[in-house]
């Protein structure tokens, strides 16, 4: 991803940061919720909807393959390693 915007902001005592009102315009409505990703060199924050949504199709993908690894000769494989 391209960098779109930079700017800065100053994190209070109670670790509390301002997003700039330019950046959370379009992206972060007042009341809604976010997810905040802690990485190894970055925090991100994102809309939770994005993150909800995400999570929906990796648990829809995990029920669809469990049906092709929740078998004997998987739990036998396993065994050996």
């Amino acid at each position: 991803m391209s960098v779109i915007d930079i700017r800065t902001a100053t994190i209070t005592s109670k670790g509390q940061i301002v997003i700039p009102s330019a950046m959370r315009k379009g992206l972060f409505e007042v009341g809604n919720k976010v997810a905040v990703i802690a990485k190894k060199d970055r925090i991100e924050i994102r809309p939770l909807d994005d993150i909800e949504t995400r999570m929906d199709t990796a648990i829809a993908s995990e029920k669809a393959l469990s049906k092709l690894w929740d078998t004997p000769e998987e739990d036998e494989a396993w065994n050996y390693l």
